[in-house]
């Protein structure tokens, strides 16, 4: 089974959008092919509360930051929320922080492991101008952000009339967080589950294996309207859960048969895989592969040879 996304309209970026009772959205004019028409800046609240909750106030732009100001208006902010420290999601933290005072939620800096051997080669990739993930683009790293509460699974948030559970959903990045607001059955999942594309496992700190673990947790869970960071809300989510469980399962499978017949490469990988494909998506293609061979590989199913980098040969253990 497939996944079948979802679309919606270009936002009218600048206006805050009544999305439910207790949510509002103001999307960023951060457009791309990893975050579809921007990033979703959320403000929870009951209302007529004095209080506001932000997740994710999105990436450091100066007009999606006024207008942000502006939304929250005579409010004050009880909790800044991140569910991750990529580049479209929390970089205008700080300068809401000097605005507004608030105290900022999230799981911990940007995660830089050199000292595991395996990521240190991950990272080393990564830094390669062919790399198919590079960090100047929005999975960039804010490596300025530093929460100063540290979240872990399970902790209870609470504000003026609103109650968020913490998930820890490690798998597009080891610092994920997701948030689940009790009061309306919601689930704020940032990247971890998106209706319009599938979730990008970029190196060095993505893991598939954890990604796909924390999709079956949310099958687990009875929150019945998801609201990711970018693109349009999932209503009845679980069966799309399952779906893009599904996919990845099918992809490893495509890669396994594909490596018996000998050593490949990842460009070579993402040409048979992906024909079907515009050719301009390839690169992005790289990086899903990619993700693939290393989880195979962390099982011991693939090797690389001479050694684990973008241009090496791939082959079954």
């Amino acid at each position: 089974m497939s996944p079948v996304f979802s679309t919606e309209p270009q936002p009218n970026y600048g206006a805050i959008e009544q999305v439910s009772p207790m949510v509002q959205r103001l999307i960023a004019k951060n457009p791309s092919k990893f975050t579809y028409h921007g990033t979703g800046t959320y403000l929870v609240s009951k209302p007529k509360s004095e209080e506001v909750v932000i997740i994710d106030p999105g990436p450091n732009d100066t007009d999606h930051i006024s207008a942000l100001v502006a939304a929250i208006g005579n409010r004050s902010v009880s909790h800044l929320l991140i569910t991750h420290t990529h580049l479209d999601h929390s970089p205008a933290t700080a300068s809401l922080v000097e605005i507004t005072g608030a105290p900022t939620y999230g799981f911990g800096p940007h995660p830089l492991d050199t000292t595991d051997s395996n990521q240190k080669k991950d990272l080393d990739i990564n830094k390669n101008k062919n790399s198919p993930n590079p960090n100047d683009s929005e999975e960039g790293g804010d490596l300025s952000f530093e929460p100063m509460v540290e979240l872990r699974d399970g902790d209870i948030i609470a504000g003026d009339g609103i109650t968020f559970e913490v998930l820890h959903t490690p798998g597009h990045i080891s610092n994920h967080l997701c948030f689940a607001l009790e009061e309306e059955q919601t689930l704020f999942t940032g990247d971890h589950v998106m209706g319009w594309s599938t979730t990008v496992i970029p190196a060095p700190n993505g893991n598939l294996s954890h990604y796909l673990k924390n999709l079956g947790r949310l099958l687990e869970r009875s929150e019945s309207l998801y609201r990711p960071t970018h693109g349009p809300p999932l209503k009845n989510p679980h069966p799309y859960v399952a779906s893009l469980i599904d996919h990845r399962k099918k992809r490893e499978a495509q890669i396994i048969e594909a490596l018996n017949s000998g050593p490949r490469t990842i460009d070579s990988l993402v040409s048979e895989i992906y024909a079907q494909i515009d050719k301009e998506l390839h690169r992005a293609a790289s990086t899903s592969v990619y993700a693939h061979l290393l989880d195979l590989a962390r099982n011991e199913k693939v090797q690389a040879e001479p050694e684990l980098n973008l241009s090496s040969q791939w082959r079954l253990s």
